[in-house]
């Protein structure tokens, strides 16, 4: 009996990220030699002229205008979840339930129930399930996690986070979907997952939580924001150490940017997503003279860079995260060793999420649950 060579692929949803996931799902056994290679089954989106034409472009051989029937396709085996935050649960479930896998964009879910369920469905399936958070793939990150590992800045005791975008930053701009409450919490469940979701890798869960949220526009074309746009949360980790998060959709200027710093008893790490190919590093060892901070620039050294770019100092993007991404995705569908965001952390990361909110709402700090299954 032959070993199956190829995985039949489904995508729902055809804007920004599921662009993204298609271009992953074609590159992705040219960057890194799959054995298992994909095979580009199946596109739905709402619109179906809409999914005909991104099918073509794609690549897909099938196109839909509802996202059940990619679902129940027999020739897809993984279903990629691109579409908007409040779907994603009923689609996972549902995909779990046809026995595929998912790759769902994060967050999971615009509620904890809806979280829950996806985590649920999930375990009943046996089914691999990763969700979107690809800068944890990134190999500058990677790296800062290994040598955090390896105690070169000794003992972790301080981490500050922030991710800061200007797509909210005009008060004049039209109101948005992502202004209403069936978006989420707004910065929280938007932004804040992602900056956990490197802080989960860098040092670990957080313990508690004190947040405070904020709304620099009341109002857009005389309709209430719904959502807060600033999060601001002081964090107890679950190894001891402190820590501050801080996420704001109205940062003028701000296009990218994931800024951390890692405080250790030995010395510091720091990284910005805008400059995403570079990190600084601070030890306290050596002449006193030259003490400093030096950038440690990726390259084909710091794996897998090299699998995209023979050279160091040449660059990845956004995108080849993603590729990273869904090779991770393919190593754990084919029962090897992956490193991915689980829908256990993921869960773990939406209840951080939920008891910042409470927090926010109670005016106090707010112990987070421990994780589902613990």
């Amino acid at each position: 009996m032959s070993l199956k060579t190829t995985i039949g692929v489904g995508l729902i949803g055809t804007g920004f990220m599921g662009k993204c996931h298609a271009l992953a799902w074609n590159a992705v056994a040219a960057t890194f030699g799959e054995a298992l290679r994909p095979r580009l089954v199946h596109l739905a989106d709402a619109n179906a002229e809409l999914a005909e034409a991104k099918a073509a472009e794609f690549g897909f051989t099938k196109a839909s205008g509802d996202w059940r029937a990619l679902v129940a396709d027999p020739e897809v085996d993984v279903v990629s979840i691109a579409a908007p935050n409040p779907f994603h649960a009923e689609m996972a479930c549902a995909a779990f339930e046809a026995g595929k896998h998912v790759w769902c964009e994060k967050p999971m879910a615009t509620s904890r129930e809806d979280a829950r369920a996806m985590l649920e469905a999930q375990r009943r399936s046996g089914r691999v399930a990763a969700l979107g958070y690809n800068y944890i793939q990134n190999p500058a990150i990677r790296q800062m996690e290994a040598l955090i590992q390896d105690g070169v800045i000794g003992t972790v005791n301080h981490v500050r986070l922030e991710m800061d975008e200007d797509f909210m930053a005009d008060p004049d701009a039209p109101f948005a979907f992502k202004n209403g409450a069936a978006s989420g919490y707004g910065a929280l469940d938007d932004f804040a997952v992602h900056p956990l979701s490197l802080l989960w890798r860098l040092a670990g869960p957080v313990a508690s939580v004190m947040t405070d949220q904020a709304k620099p526009y009341a109002a857009r074309e005389g309709r209430p924001v719904e959502t807060h746009e600033i999060a601001t949360s002081l964090l107890r980790l679950a190894n001891g150490a402190s820590g501050l998060l801080v996420a704001n959709r109205a940062a003028w200027g701000r296009k990218g940017r994931i800024a951390v710093q890692v405080f250790g008893s030995q010395g510091t790490i720091a990284y910005d997503q805008e400059r995403m190919n570079e990190f600084q590093l601070f030890t306290r060892e050596g002449d006193e003279r030259t003490l400093g901070f030096r950038t440690i620039l990726t390259g084909p050294v710091h794996a897998p860079y090299g699998a995209f770019v023979p050279a160091p100092g040449h660059g990845l993007g956004f995108n080849d995260l993603k590729v990273i991404e869904a090779h991770e995705l393919l190593a754990a569908i084919a029962g090897q060793p992956a490193r991915l965001v689980s829908f256990e952390t993921g869960f773990a990361i939406e209840e951080t999420v939920h008891a910042m909110a409470r927090s926010h709402e109670t005016r106090a700090w707010v112990d987070v649950a421990a994780p589902a299954g613990h």
